[in-house]
């Protein structure tokens, strides 16, 4: 986390939290990031959704259109990671 951290990405970070809904996400991401980096944030959450639940590599990449090499750095992520998704995920299901 210390490489990424910085006062540049803490405002970001900021910001993000100001959203109040799903609406204002859509407005503020498609503002700041690609369609393209939307989209492949929001497919690596699926495959770790799908990681969590268990779910094996071919239907990952069935049902998502991911590469094994992203499905493999997700994983890593879920394993070694900062406990991000863990967190994120406990929080949707106690929502």
């Amino acid at each position: 986390m210390d490489k990424l951290k910085d006062k540049n990405t803490d405002l970001l970070f900021e910001a993000i939290l100001t959203l109040q809904n799903v609406e204002e996400c859509y407005a503020f991401f498609e503002d700041i990031c690609t369609v393209k980096e939307i989209k492949s944030i929001a497919q690596r959450f699926v495959v770790a959704k799908m990681l969590t639940e268990k779910r094996v590599y071919s239907d990952i990449v069935s049902e998502t259109g991911a590469s094994t090499a992203t499905i493999s750095r997700v994983n890593r992520s879920l394993n070694y990671g900062n406990d991000g998704y863990q967190l994120v995920f406990g929080r949707m299901k106690q929502g």
